[in-house]
């Protein structure tokens, strides 16, 4: 078939070809730069005639974007999180939005441990003194950090990821309690977690972990109040949202010993400047939203990204869909 007569399919980032292949000989495509923050105006020109978007979520799909492309039937965002896209204006429109959970778990799961593991034993200031020359001989008070043997972890939001970050932390002979609105009686049992109210939780953690999509409800849910019902001697890592922490209130509370230290996958705005405050602090480590980042995950979110466009395109249910509720209108 002629590529012209094959439906167009606007892809807003360059990907490696193998990561696509499911794609080869049944779209049109037109492909992004490597590191779009916004969509490429050689893309929105095409915007009337695209039939499926293919979108990660650097990229943000507005009413105002969708109102240029009357004839798009699908949209393949290749994240867990949807919260690039407008998605009460697609359903509005009759778009079914695809999402890739489940593929990335156990990848965002070990970051996370290796977060909270790197920031209990202050590896990043231990690393930066040893550059600076600091290490001068043995010490028996250098760079003392947390045993997280014993250690409680409190994990906000106990969906597959906060599951598998308990499974790894209970290896580490934590002691596990959980915040979620929906209760997990048999999670519970099963690997002795107990359930806490949000605000015992933060009182009662040696490290915070963040697990929860991002919602109106969860916005800035790490506030100055949260914080400061933290420990002095606590440790909050998020591989989740940046907007579900106040950032602001986070440089305070580094600042003034509110808590001990911060891990962060994810920051608010993203990426932060390379002047921001957090950068200045020794007991804030973050790295640029690589909870997913090894080579199997990210091939295999795009794989189910690809099958989500191809059957949008075609009229099918998607394999999983954000927005479901599109189907009954």
């Amino acid at each position: 078939m002629n590529p012209s007569e094959l439906p167009l399919v606007l892809i807003t980032h360059t990907l490696p070809d193998d990561w696509l292949t499911s794609l080869e000989g049944k779209v049109n495509s037109k492909i992004g730069p490597t590191d779009a923050t916004y969509f490429s105006p050689d893309l929105e020109a095409h915007l009337e005639q695209a039939e499926g978007l293919f979108t990660l979520l650097t990229i943000p799909v507005s009413d105002e974007l969708l109102s240029k492309a009357p004839n798009l039937k699908v949209i393949s965002n290749m994240a867990v999180g949807v919260d690039n896209i407008d998605l009460d204006a697609c359903t509005r429109r009759g778009i079914p939005v695809g999402n890739t959970p489940g593929v990335l778990t156990e990848a965002t799961a070990d970051l996370t441990v290796s977060l909270l593991l790197a920031s209990a034993r202050r590896l990043f200031e231990a690393n930066l003194d040893a550059r600076k020359g600091l290490w001068t001989t043995w010490s028996p008070t250098g760079w003392l950090g947390y045993d997280l043997d014993g250690a409680t972890l409190g994990i906000i939001g106990m969906g597959k990821i906060g599951k598998a970050v308990a499974q790894r932390a209970k290896g580490f002979g934590m002691d596990l309690i959980y915040y979620d609105p929906n209760r997990i009686p048999d999670f519970e049992i099963s690997l002795s977690v107990r359930f806490s109210p949000l605000d015992q939780l933060l009182h009662t953690s040696d490290f915070v972990c963040l697990h929860v999509p991002l919602t109106p409800q969860t916005r800035h849910m790490i506030s100055y109040d949260a914080l400061r019902a933290m420990k002095p001697t606590a440790t909050l890592v998020n591989t989740a949202r940046g907007q579900i922490v106040n950032t602001e209130a986070l440089v305070t509370a580094l600042k003034e010993g509110w808590i001990a230290a911060a891990a962060l996958d994810v920051t608010d705005p993203e990426p932060l400047p390379p002047n921001h405050p957090l950068f200045e602090l020794p007991n804030c480590l973050i790295v640029p939203h690589i909870g997913s980042a090894t080579r199997n995950t990210r091939r295999k979110m795009a794989e189910l990204a690809c099958q989500n466009l191809l059957a949008g395109l075609v009229g099918e249910r998607l394999p999983h869909c954000a927005n479901p509720e599109v189907y009954e209108t």
